[in-house]
C-alpha cells in the first residue's frame, strides 16, 4: 500500500513536473526579433556636367551683294537701297582712289556715294577705325565748321561727316560725303561699327570685307 501511494506520488509530480515543463515556454517573455539596419548606400556621384559644345565658327564676312549702279557716280550723288539686307553688322569702306565710300550690312551693300577726302599736306588716314562717337549737330573746334551727322574715327579729328562734294574740293583729312547721305549712315552705324579706309582697293561679290 506504500508503495502504491509512493508510485501515485511519483506519478503525480511528474505529470505536474511535466506541465511545468510544457507551460516555461509559453509562460517566458517573448523577445522582439532585432533585425539589423541595412547598410547606409553612399550617396549617387553628382552627373557629369556636359561637356560645352564650342561656339561656331562665325561665317566670314563676306560681300553678298552689290548695287547695281545705273550711271557712274559724280561728286554730289549716292544710292541708298535696303531692301532684302537682312539685319546684321555694318561695315563701312571708303577707297580714296575711287572716291566712293560704301556701306555693308550683313554682306549686303545698301548705299554708296561719291566723296571727298584729305588735301595732300592733311591726308585721310589709311586703315581699320572703329566709330568713336556720333554727333549729329557736331561743329569742329579746329576749324569752327560745321560737321554734320558726324561719325569720328580718330581722336585727333579725322570723321566722316555731311559736306558739300564738289570736284576739286578736299578736307583736313576727314571723308565728306553728301549731307543727306550723312543722315542716313548716321542712322544706320552704331558706336563700334568699323570702317575701313583704302587706297585703290576694290571689292568683288564672294570676297571678304575684313580678314
Amino acid at each position: 500500500m506504500r508503495t502504491l501511494k509512493i508510485l501515485a506520488w511519483s506519478i503525480i509530480l511528474g505529470a505536474a513536473g511535466g506541465a511545468a515543463m510544457l507551460l516555461r515556454p509559453s509562460s517566458q517573455a517573448v523577445k522582439p526579433v532585432r533585425r539589423a539596419a541595412p547598410a547606409a548606400v553612399p550617396p549617387s556621384p553628382p552627373a557629369p556636367s556636359p561637356t560645352p559644345r564650342p561656339s561656331p565658327t562665325p561665317e566670314p564676312f563676306v560681300v553678298r551683294r552689290i548695287l547695281d549702279l545705273k550711271k557712274p557716280l559724280h561728286h554730289g550723288d549716292y544710292v541708298w537701297d535696303e531692301s532684302g539686307a537682312p539685319p546684321g553688322p555694318v561695315v563701312i569702306t571708303v577707297d580714296l582712289a575711287a572716291q566712293v565710300v560704301s556701306i555693308f550690312r550683313n554682306g549686303f551693300e545698301i548705299g554708296t556715294a561719291a566723296i571727298i577726302y584729305g588735301a595732300d599736306n592733311m591726308p585721310t588716314p589709311l586703315g581699320v577705325f572703329p566709330i568713336l562717337e556720333k554727333d549729329a549737330d557736331h561743329v569742329s573746334n579746329l576749324y569752327d565748321a560745321p560737321m554734320p551727322y558726324m561719325l569720328r574715327l580718330t581722336r585727333d579729328g579725322v570723321a566722316i561727316h555731311g559736306s558739300e562734294v564738289r570736284y576739286g574740293y578736299a578736307t583736313h583729312g576727314c571723308v565728306g560725303v553728301p549731307t543727306a547721305f550723312a543722315r542716313k549712315l548716321f542712322g544706320a552705324t552704331h558706336i563700334g561699327d568699323r570702317v575701313i579706309v583704302t587706297n585703290g582697293k576694290s571689292l568683288a561679290m564672294g570676297q571678304s570685307i575684313i580678314g
